[in-house]
């Protein structure tokens, strides 16, 4: 399994970004998730994506503003980030789930995050105000 970030960097309030995860080495079924950790904070579960179902989930703090999505001829998962805020500044990590099950309705990705056993290198986001 191997997961591939890249789009982080620097971008001014309100704007955008966008960041792609490649993934390889999974089966039918998986699940895609972004964490992100800003500097003394704990990891936050922000979204993910399930391959078969094609179900998401989104934090309360980036719904309305993140959308995930993914090709699957590519194999590649993103996140595009819209009016962004200063909080929203962490390093961001993607992660993947080879059963599936850590991206499903009724379940926060907090909760699922033991279940994500495989992670990319990161990349810096950074909003300023």
């Amino acid at each position: 399994v191997q997961l591939v970030e890249s789009g982080g960097g620097l971008v001014q309030a309100g704007g955008s970004l966008r960041l792609s995860c490649a993934a390889s080495g999974f089966g039918d079924d998986y699940a895609i998730g972004w964490f992100r950790q800003a500097p003394g904070q704990e990891r936050e579960g922000v979204s993910c994506i399930r391959s078969r179902f094609g179900n998401t989930y989104y934090s309360d703090s980036v719904k309305g503003r993140f959308t995930i999505s993914k090709d699957n001829a590519k194999n590649t998962v993103f996140l595009q980030m819209n009016s962004l805020k200063p909080d929203d500044t962490a390093v961001y990590y993607c992660a993947g789930d080879p059963t599936g099950f850590g991206c499903q309705a009724g379940s926060t990705l907090r909760a699922a995050m033991w279940l994500y056993n495989s992670w990319g290198q990161g990349t810096q986001v950074t909003v300023a105000s």
